[in-house]
């Protein structure tokens, strides 16, 4: 068990040399869409790749996750054949978000031996994530479009 700094020192390691093995700027906040946000995570036992979509809206909130799952098939044969999609994801707050998202299991951020690995799974999953969201941005942005 690591101390509170020591797995702070970890991550922050961990972001660092992601960020220097893959220099480049993800889409991730920058979706033009409010509470529509692209994000990694990793923990000890899994990396993820998601897509939060979290207005306050509930009818936003719907509308936005019918549009990306109208898409679900081409999601899956074109882009990320294992993503997962849940309309209500409840987090750990209870908050209820929609979620859309690819889990690499089996990897640690604690073991330096997985950091390429995990690398590689964020890199090649975010990269497909953002080139399905700019071929049908337009389409999920428009909330007059029904699905």
């Amino acid at each position: 068990m690591y101390s509170k700094e020591e797995a702070q020192r970890i991550k922050k390691e961990f972001w660092t040399a992601f960020a220097e093995a893959y220099p480049r700027k993800w889409l991730l906040y920058d979706t033009k869409i409010k509470d529509v946000t692209f994000k990694f995570y990793i923990d000890n036992k899994k990396a993820q790749v998601l897509l939060d979509i979290e207005p306050k809206d509930e009818e936003k909130r719907k509308i936005y996750f019918e549009k990306i799952e109208s898409l679900k098939t081409i999601l899956l044969e074109e882009y990320l054949s294992e993503a997962i999609l849940e309309r209500n994801f409840y987090l750990e707050n209870g908050k209820v978000i929609s979620r859309i998202w690819v889990e690499k299991l089996g990897v640690s951020l604690n073991n330096k031996n997985y950091w390429p690995e995990i690398f590689d799974f964020f890199s090649d999953t975010m990269t497909q994530f953002e080139f399905f969201f700019y071929e049908y941005e337009d389409y999920i942005k428009d909330l007059e479009t029904n699905t």
